[in-house]
C-alpha cells in the first residue's frame, strides 16, 4: 500500500473518531428534550367517556346495550316461534323422509319453502301488527311498552286459535308455583308460546303420519312382489323409490300438500 493511501486512511478515522461524540452529544439533546415536552403535551390532552347520559348512570346504559343485542341475536328465534314455521317444516321433512329421499330437496330449499309458506298464511297477521305497533312506533306516537302489546296482540289470537287447551293445561300443571288461571284471564305468553309450538308439532306429526301411509304401502307391495319372484337379494328400495317419485310427481304431491297446508290455517 502506498504512503498517501495510508495517510488517507488515518485522516478519515480520525474524522469519524471527531464525529461520534457529536452524534451521540446530539441524540442525548434530543432525548432530553422530548422528556420535558411530552409529558407536558400528554397532560394537556383528555379523553372523554359518557356513556351515562344527564339522565342515566353508566351501569343502566350498559344493561340497555347488553339487552338490546341479546334480543337482536334473538330475534329470529322468537319469529319463527309464534308463526306456523314449525308446522311447515315438521311436515316437508316428514314428507322427504316417508318419500325416502336423504337429501333432495336439501335442507334449504325446506326451510326455505317453510318461510314462503309461512309468509303467505302470516301475512295478514304482520300487516295487523306493522299498521297498529310498528308504524305509530317509527312516527312517535306511542312508546315502547305501548307497541309491545299492540304488535303482540295479532300474534296472540293466532296462537290462541291453534293452541291445544291440554298443552296448556300440562305446562300450568307442570309449574307447582304458578297459579291456575281464573275464568277469563289471559294466558301469559310464557306458557302460550311453547304449548302453541308443542301444538303445532302434534299437528305435524299427524299430517306426517297420513303422508307416510301411501308410501308405506308401496314399499311393503314392492317387497313382496320381489319375494314372490325369489329376487331376495334386490333391496325393495331400489325398485320402491322410482315407484314412489312416479306416485308423488303424478299426483302432483306438492301442490296438493301446500294447499292443503295453507286451508289448514285459512278454515
Amino acid at each position: 500500500m502506498s504512503p498517501t493511501c495510508s495517510e488517507n486512511a488515518r485522516s478519515g478515522a480520525r474524522s469519524m473518531g471527531n464525529l461520534a461524540p457529536t452524534w451521540q452529544a446530539a441524540l442525548a439533546c434530543a432525548v432530553l428534550l422530548a422528556a420535558l415536552v411530552l409529558p407536558g403535551q400528554a397532560a394537556a390532552q383528555s379523553v372523554t367517556l359518557d356513556m351515562g347520559g344527564e339522565d342515566g348512570s353508566l351501569a343502566g346504559r350498559v344493561v340497555q346495550l347488553f339487552l338490546l343485542v341479546t334480543l337482536l341475536s334473538l330475534a329470529p328465534g322468537i319469529a319463527v316461534m309464534v308463526t306456523c314455521f314449525p308446522f311447515m317444516v315438521t311436515v316437508l321433512s316428514l314428507l322427504r323422509q316417508g318419500i325416502g329421499l336423504q337429501q333432495a330437496p336439501p335442507n334449504m330449499l325446506i326451510v326455505s319453502l317453510a318461510l314462503f309458506l309461512t309468509w303467505f298464511v302470516m301475512e295478514p297477521v304482520f300487516s295487523e301488527a306493522w299498521t297498529t305497533a310498528v308504524r305509530p312506533l317509527v312516527d312517535g306516537d306511542i312508546d315502547p311498552d305501548q307497541a309491545f302489546a299492540r304488535g303482540i296482540a295479532p300474534f296472540r289470537a293466532f296462537m290462541e286459535g291453534r293452541v291445544s287447551i291440554e298443552a296448556v293445561e300440562t305446562l300450568i300443571d307442570a309449574a307447582p308455583a304458578r297459579a291456575p288461571l281464573a275464568p277469563g284471564e289471559e294466558t301469559p305468553l310464557s306458557v302460550l308460546i311453547p304449548a302453541f309450538m308443542l301444538s303445532e308439532l302434534e299437528r305435524g306429526f299427524e299430517i306426517g303420519f297420513m303422508i307416510f301411509l301411501p308410501f308405506l304401502v308401496i314399499d311393503l307391495v314392492v317387497a313382496s312382489v320381489l319375494m314372490s319372484m325369489g329376487m331376495m337379494m334386490v333391496p325393495p328400495v331400489v325398485v320402491s323409490l322410482p315407484l314412489k317419485l312416479a306416485f308423488f310427481v303424478v299426483a302432483d304431491g306438492w301442490t296438493l300438500l301446500a294447499g292443503a297446508l295453507i286451508r289448514g290455517y285459512t278454515a
